[in-house]
């Protein structure tokens, strides 16, 4: 009877034992719950109180006509499933009825497979055709037609195809910055970078040397161009960003301040990725697989100084060539050895 009485004990613990063990998982899920939906509604109150983010049905126009977009007769077939190309393209449009403007051109491809990334610098001066339009600076497309415009562009010059987009606004870059690495992204600067514009609407002063530069600041040294060099130095900072954002999104810290992140990257983002595409499917594997370095390129490769009929100095290339540089480098197998710092070394003098 005693031995009877201590195996109901026994069996009572165990089961208490269980019970609490439960309480405590689905506390800890739910608080985390919690926490991620806490987190993910800040990211998106901040674009709402901060303003400049994109209108939804902007965001559902780009969409609808990224979608129908017309193909080029040219232009590759989609990459297989496991190559993403994604066009990420830097707007800076100043309010509503102004154009739409761009000096950030580039194509990004995550291989979720190998978990190698790729990234492709356009300039934006580069002298193309555009459907509809005719031969002018690639830049000029996003100016014309939106994102639509430009992908077919793209297409249809590089036979490149393009899966999704992403559209950040500069107000929306200097918040995910700080939401990623509030103590800011270490840099190295290598020289004094300053301009101030005639409107005083842009102020660039940044020192040289190693340090780290908040969202405004690191999106002033992305956005310099204001030397011999111009947009050809322009293109390998931004590479450099991109490299160094990189690093900050795989930090443990920053892992934990992903739904922020990406309730900031709804407001200021226009993209055709969904939330879950951003989050358990390209996110989850970058973060599990995390690309040691990011291949780069600057496209032109080879270029030509050239003046267009209307007196403009642009951009002039052999197209052949530069479509079959293109198509190499986003078709051929990554060089681990390669990385942001030691491509792209060939400037103009």
């Amino acid at each position: 009877m005693a031995e009877t009485r201590r195996i109901i004990r026994r069996r009572k613990k165990k089961k208490r034992k269980r019970r609490i063990l439960s309480s405590i998982v689905v506390i800890l899920f739910l608080s985390t719950v919690a926490y991620t939906t806490s987190q993910y509604i800040a990211g998106q109150d901040l674009g709402s109180e901060a303003g400049g983010g994109f209108d939804k049905d902007e965001t559902e126009k780009t969409k609808v006509e990224f979608e129908e977009r017309d193909q080029p007769e040219n232009s590759e077939e989609k990459q297989e499933d496991e190559k993403v190309n994604v066009l990420l393209v830097g707007s800076d449009s100043r309010g509503e009825g102004d154009t739409a403007r761009t000096d950030t051109i580039m194509v990004a491809q995550y291989d979720t497979e190998k978990g190698t990334m790729k990234l492709a610098s356009i300039m934006r001066d580069l002298w193309v055709d555009i459907p509809g339009v005719g031969y002018n600076r690639i830049n000029a497309s996003y100016s014309e037609g939106g994102v639509a415009l430009l992908t077919e562009t793209i297409e249809k010059n590089f036979g490149l195809h393009i899966d999704d987009y992403a559209v950040v606004n500069f107000d929306g870059f200097k918040e995910i910055v700080d939401i990623v690495a509030p103590g800011g992204v270490e840099i190295d600067v290598e020289k004094r970078l300053y301009y101030e514009d005639n409107a005083g609407t842009v102020s660039i002063n940044i020192q040289p040397g190693v340090q780290k530069l908040n969202g405004e600041e690191l999106l002033g040294y992305a956005r310099f161009r204001n030397d011999a060099k111009g947009d050809f130095n322009r293109v390998l900072r931004q590479q450099k960003v991109i490299s160094a954002l990189k690093e900050e999104l795989v930090s443990m810290t920053s892992v934990t301040k992903l739904p922020k992140t990406v309730g900031a990257l709804t407001q200021y983002v226009n993209t055709s990725m969904s939330t879950n595409e951003l989050v358990l499917n390209y996110g989850r594997k970058f973060l599990l697989d995390t690309p040691q370095n990011i291949e780069t390129i600057r496209i032109p490769t080879d270029w030509h100084p050239m003046t267009t009929q209307a007196g403009a100095e642009v951009l002039g290339h052999d197209e052949e060539q530069t479509r079959e540089t293109v198509q190499e480098f986003f078709n051929s197998e990554q060089d681990s050895s390669q990385t942001a710092e030691n491509n792209n070394t060939e400037e103009p003098s």
